[in-house]
């Protein structure tokens, strides 16, 4: 979150002070039960350190030895790292938060942790970060999930039809360019884009299918009914695609916040991808689909179309 921020803001600067200064650096909060004995503790902090990347452990065993009761110690000072229940150590990284090298090293500490101490936590910056994605992963599923069974419901219902085709991929399209280029996207990039594509591009598709259906209930072949439904539609969806590619464009190049302006930069071209797959691939489905969709369909067909169809056979 910190580097989509502009580089000029006083704390990136400071920031890359310290950096320059003093190398990267992050830390770890090992939270455990106070009464963990002082021989699993150091044996727990040994495995620690041995894990790739960590730099150094600090805990209350190691800073005074296992040799001295805790009784000997002063009361503030096991104030700052004791509570009733729980006691801190601390854990220096060379990674930074929300990359790859540091989850898998949160991971191999956590399982360090947890079999020493079931109820221990690995707690921090970097673990919050992780925990961050791993739920937005999650959400991103059901966010897709929801989405296409919902409009899945409302096809039905306003069409009466099980198979009438749904675009979907014009988002995987969208989503595999920043692959390909090497660029990184916001953990919430995905999310946004498969809400907000996902309904541009069913909007675009029912407006076309609504045309086409009603072209075919008329007692037009699929071939005619197609080229009526592609030619009527084709100025609404074209002026709607590129007003809302003008209009996430021009954010995307004036903001200068990297996450919204790589959330905008999307939008604008899944505007272009969901146009163009609307214009050039729904009517190549609606042509091979169409015994499909016309069977599967309530309705689909008029009374003048399934005569016609009657008298063809």
């Amino acid at each position: 979150i910190a580097d989509s921020l502009p580089a000029t803001l006083n704390s990136n600067v400071s920031i890359k002070k310290v950096k320059d200064d003093f190398g990267t650096s992050n830390m770890h909060i090992v939270m455990m039960d106070k009464n963990m004995s002082a021989k699993d503790k150091q044996q727990m902090f040994k495995k620690i350190d041995k894990v790739k990347g960590v730099k150094w452990t600090i805990s209350m065993s190691s800073l005074i030895g296992p040799s001295v009761p805790d009784s000997m110690i002063p009361k503030d000072v096991r104030k700052m790292m004791q509570s009733k229940d729980y006691e801190l150590a601390f854990v220096s990284t060379k990674y930074e938060s929300a990359t790859d090298p540091v989850n898998t090293q949160i991971k191999k500490i956590d399982k360090i942790v947890k079999s020493y101490d079931k109820s221990g936590m690995v707690i921090g910056e970097a673990p919050l970060m992780k925990d961050l994605q791993d739920v937005t992963d999650v959400d991103l599923v059901n966010v897709n999930i929801i989405s296409i069974a919902a409009i899945f419901v409302i096809i039905l219902i306003i069409f009466k039809s099980i198979s009438l085709p749904v675009i979907e991929f014009a988002i995987m399209i969208n989503m595999a360019i920043p692959y390909y280029q090497g660029v990184s996207l916001p953990f919430v990039a995905s999310i946004v884009i498969g809400a907000i594509q996902l309904g541009a591009t069913v909007d675009y598709a029912i407006l076309m299918t609504t045309r086409y259906q009603k072209e075919r209930s008329r007692g037009k072949d699929k071939m005619e009914a197609i080229s009526i439904a592609h030619k009527t539609s084709m100025p609404s969806i074209i002026s709607s695609g590129l007003s809302f590619f003008a209009a996430t464009f021009g954010v995307a190049c004036y903001s200068q916040v990297e996450m919204i302006g790589s959330i905008c930069t999307l939008l604008a071209r899944g505007a272009i991808i969901s146009m163009v797959v609307v214009l050039l691939v729904l009517p190549a489905m609606f042509m091979i689909f169409d015994k499909l969709i016309c069977k599967t369909s309530i309705g689909f067909l008029g009374k003048k179309a399934k005569a016609q169809t009657s008298e063809a056979k």
